[in-house]
């Protein structure tokens, strides 16, 4: 991958969704035609306390790591219906809404006894917690998911305890089982993430990802089994785009893919002075520092990441530095994505209008797609020039992407060469980008059947 980011010398496929009682399997076709994730809620989970030293939890709405008093928690769980190698496991778990956080979420260990009761479980007569260490969770704040690897304890299917402890006074506190979407999850993946049999890259992403919900958790499982390049279209986590944002929010989810991602800023992430916690946090990843923009080419694609939060105006810096940079491009076919829309049918943001010379300097070197955020749905627009006009010889195809995780808007008067559309659904976008063409799929996640798809040709 040839990454380019701002010259000083520049002057200015298929989804198959399977729902269980115990488990939500997404399997993804082209690009990952062999992979599986597969997410298991536990079948027993308690804690025990020292004080109280004949005192069942197991129907508790959480469990408890802490040293004073000292309190230990246990989770099982049955992987059942998996075939193919184990790639990945992830306990993962959510702390419960309206607590403080700690300065230590707990170590996790593998544990033999596979059997111990949930309601029947006291200080008293509580599993020794005997197998190997995993990890720690460090400092965990109120509503948000932590996850520890296990994948050297889960090799298939079978049934496996895990035990939890903290050397800290200051108690983690996570939900449980009879917390319904805050319930402990393990995540397995299975199979291989290999590129497509053609061999072509894979960009797939989305945009309004990361807060205290439950919607990035979701499309950040779907990037678990789909390969590729992932981008994101701004607003990365909520709502501030602090530091402690992104690891509370952002990390334990999108975060997991953090080393394949190539990513826009929001306004959101700009409520942060200088959107210091989004730089800080993806590094040179995001380009130069308070700049934003950069591009890298993938395959016979040049890809553009602009930032729709400073200056676009026709003349500006990065509107001189992109005329340069797709003058140089010897790519046949472009992609550019940023934050804010020019084109949106959504009630919540009006078209974006201050991007237009943008998108005119895309067009004036026959860019193919752009793809935006900001609006929390998900939205195709026919092949259109600047003005926003019908041009199936030279125009760009844009989506807007916003549906990674933050609660959804809704549509208002449909503008002219709206073509798909969709307000309920989370998911990415996915681009299969070929020689001479590209193809489109909205990925729902699992339990959501919304689909869009198509196959076009570059300029």
């Amino acid at each position: 991958m040839d990454i380019r980011f701002p010259r000083p010398s520049v002057t200015l496929g298929m989804v198959a969704v399977l729902l269980a009682s115990t488990a939500a399997v997404v399997v993804t076709g082209a690009g990952a035609a062999s992979a599986a994730s597969v997410t298991f809620a536990p079948v027993a989970d308690t804690y025990v306390q020292s004080d109280t030293a004949s005192t069942n939890y197991g129907t508790s709405p959480q469990i408890v790591v802490d040293n004073s008093p000292v309190r230990r928690s246990f989770l099982r769980f049955t992987v059942s219906g998996v075939s193919g190698t184990v790639t990945s496991a992830k306990l993962r778990l959510r702390t419960i809404s309206g607590n403080d956080g700690s300065d230590a979420g707990g170590t996790f260990r593998r544990m033999s006894n596979t059997t111990w009761s949930e309601t029947g479980t006291t200080w008293s007569n509580q599993p020794t917690i005997d197998g190997a260490t995993f990890g720690s969770i460090g400092a965990v704040g109120s509503a948000s998911w932590y996850e520890v690897d296990v994948t050297a304890a889960v090799t298939g299917n079978g049934t496996y305890s895990f035990g939890a402890t903290s050397t800290s006074g200051d108690g983690a506190y996570y939900g449980t089982r009879e917390s319904g979407a805050d319930a402990p999850q393990l995540v397995v993946t299975t199979g291989t993430t290999t590129p497509p049999t053609s061999g072509d890259p894979v960009f797939v992403g989305a945009g309004d990802i990361a807060n205290s919900g439950s919607g990035d958790t979701a499309t950040a499982a779907l990037l678990d089994s789909i390969p590729g390049t992932v981008f994101t279209t701004g607003d990365n986590v909520y709502d501030n785009g602090t530091a402690a944002q992104f690891t509370s929010y952002y990390e334990p989810t999108w975060g997991r893919h953090k080393a394949r991602t190539r990513p826009s800023p929001g306004n959101h992430d700009y409520n942060t002075s200088g959107a210091t916690g989004y730089y800080n946090y993806f590094g040179t990843a995001a380009g130069p520092s308070g700049r934003g923009y950069y591009s890298f080419d993938l395959g016979n694609w040049h890809i553009v990441s602009l930032n729709s939060n400073i200056s676009m105006s026709a003349g500006s810096t990065q509107e001189q530095w992109l005329r340069a940079d797709l003058a140089a491009s010897g790519k046949p076919c472009t992609l550019a994505y940023w934050h804010h829309p020019l084109f949106t049918s959504s009630s919540d943001h009006a078209p974006s209008t201050s991007t237009r010379p943008l998108y005119q300097a895309l067009y004036d070197y026959n860019a193919d797609v752009v793809v935006w955020g900001h609006n929390h749905v998900y939205e195709r627009f026919a092949p259109m020039n600047p003005a926003g006009g019908a041009d199936a010889t030279r125009g760009m195809r844009s989506f807007v992407a916003g549906m990674g995780g933050a609660s959804h808007y809704g549509f208002g008067t449909i503008q002219p060469n709206s073509e798909a559309r969709n307000s309920s659904a989370y998911g990415v976008l996915k681009f299969t980008l070929h020689a001479g063409s590209y193809d489109w799929q909205f990925v729902p996640v699992a339990g959501q059947t919304y689909n869009d798809s198509g196959t076009a040709t570059c300029h």
